[in-house]
């Protein structure tokens, strides 16, 4: 008898959207999930990033 300890875990991760991009010959699809509880908007995360760059110096 052989211990088979391999088990598949299946997730419903249910994506907000999706799109893809051809970069080359390989074509690149992105899920997009976003969380109902979050209180930031695209908008200040995206400024949040921005700030967090130039302050870092990532630029």
């Amino acid at each position: 008898m052989s211990n088979d300890t391999t088990k598949t875990t299946q997730t419903n991760n249910k994506q907000d959207g999706s799109f893809s991009m051809q970069m080359d010959n390989t074509t690149y699809v992105i899920g997009l999930h976003f969380s109902k509880t979050s209180r930031e908007t695209l908008e200040d995360k995206i400024k949040r990033l921005i700030q967090r760059d130039v302050k870092d110096g990532n630029f």
